[in-house]
């Protein structure tokens, strides 16, 4: 995706994006103008990607999702007309999500996510899978791998959300400051401050890898106690989803919040980390989705995948969790 060649920005889009052209540049907004996205997951936190990938001026975004509106996604999804219960909520999502802006040509795809093959990942540049779980997102992960496609998976229980990022081996461009000294035609001597555009390139790990670290190893023992309590509420989330084919649901609250902290327990043993790692009490705020907290995930998520399209700026390498227990939002590298 990232050597293909960028389309020609209009008179009516460099318009429509001045104040993005002059923020990132017109290269940058080419390659968003070329670029073709999937968010899978037409949920709280789909929906706020959707909207800040739509607003930037990608070429085209698809919305995937096989499952019916229901009252909780009312409140989640603002795309969602009150209206559209019961509806597909990839379809419900479309029209609203369009109407943000007419240059982007917005898709609606009601399969189910596990039923879509290798070829169908092929046709776009970025995949961003949310709602989704571990093994599914690691499936997609390795297609987006062979294929040289950007992967993205993330998703928000809560008051807890995350992201994950695998870019390959991803090239950018970043505004570096150098100073240097010059000399005057009377020899007095300047100190000059230059911005320069300097190539780099930063290397991704796949999902596998980031989601099996050794914790006994010398290189991860030593990392643990500065390692956020996040990565390893993220393993029992996924490990719930495993067993029981879903999320934790408020409806069944106080078993889910017992068989949450048994699987804890249990995961930590396996990984020979102290269980005290993660306090008890995530367990009692995993349910649902909750709208800021979907909003600022998605806004992390939603700018990384500018960032990579566009080739500006470092990007995250790899996780970024948000937990609102804490209030921190937390960058981390796992894996490599």
């Amino acid at each position: 995706m990232i050597g293909k060649k960028s389309e020609t920005i209009t008179e009516d889009e460099a318009a429509l994006y001045d104040r993005q052209i002059r923020l990132w540049g017109l290269d940058a907004q080419k390659r968003l103008r070329s670029s073709r996205v999937l968010v899978a997951g037409a949920c709280g936190l789909g929906a706020e990607v959707a909207k800040n990938l739509v607003l930037a001026g990608v070429k085209s975004l698809t919305l995937l999702d096989h499952r019916p509106v229901t009252k909780l996604d009312l409140i989640a999804n603002f795309l969602v007309p009150e209206d559209c219960l019961t509806q597909n909520i990839a379809e419900a999502s479309q029209e609203r999500a369009q109407d943000l802006n007419p240059m982007v040509e917005v898709h609606a795809d009601p399969d189910q996510l596990e039923t879509k093959t290798d070829e169908y990942f092929r046709d776009f540049d970025v995949v961003c899978i949310t709602n989704c779980t571990g093994e599914e997102a690691m499936r997609i992960n390795n297609i987006c791998r062979q294929h040289n496609i950007l992967f993205y998976m993330g998703d928000v229980l809560g008051m807890f959300g995350f992201m994950f990022a695998d870019l390959g081996d991803h090239e950018y461009v970043e505004e570096v400051k150098e100073k240097s000294e010059t000399e005057d035609a009377s020899g007095q001597k300047h100190i000059v401050e230059e911005t320069k555009m300097v190539r780099r390139t930063e290397s991704f790990v796949p999902m596998s890898q980031a989601l099996q670290v050794d914790w006994t190893s010398n290189k991860y023992a030593s990392r643990l106690r500065r390692t956020t309590e996040s990565y390893f509420m993220m393993l029992t989330i996924f490990e719930f989803q495993s067993l029981h084919g879903r999320k934790p649901d408020a409806s069944q609250r106080e078993t889910d919040i017992a068989e949450l902290l048994t699987i804890k327990n249990a995961l930590m043993d396996r990984l020979s980390v102290p269980r005290e790692k993660v306090g008890n009490q995530f367990a009692s705020l995993v349910f649902g989705q909750l709208s800021p907290v979907c909003a600022i995930v998605g806004g992390v998520l939603a700018q990384e995948i500018i960032k990579a399209v566009s080739q500006k700026d470092q990007p995250h390498n790899n996780f970024f969790f948000f937990n609102t227990s804490d209030g921190s939002g937390v960058v981390d590298n796992i894996g490599m």
